[in-house]
């Protein structure tokens, strides 16, 4: 099993772009994430796998396709 990367979404394994992980990372004060606007549906979320849940954003790119 690999370790849960919080920067990369879980589905495509891209970067995410996560807002709290890039102010854990830096150190600096957390920005307004693009997540606060998405929506994500349930069938989005049943792709990413178990270990991931909660410990990985899903990315812009599939937030806007569905998945």
């Amino acid at each position: 099993m690999h370790p849960i990367d919080p920067t990369r979404c879980p589905i495509c394994n891209e970067l995410n772009i996560c807002a709290m992980e890039k102010a854990k990372a830096t150190g600096s004060e957390l920005e307004r994430c693009w997540c606060v606007d998405a929506v994500f549906t349930p069938a989005m979320i049943d792709k990413v796998p178990e270990s991931a849940k909660g410990k990985a954003c899903i990315c812009a790119r599939c937030a806007a396709a569905g998945a």
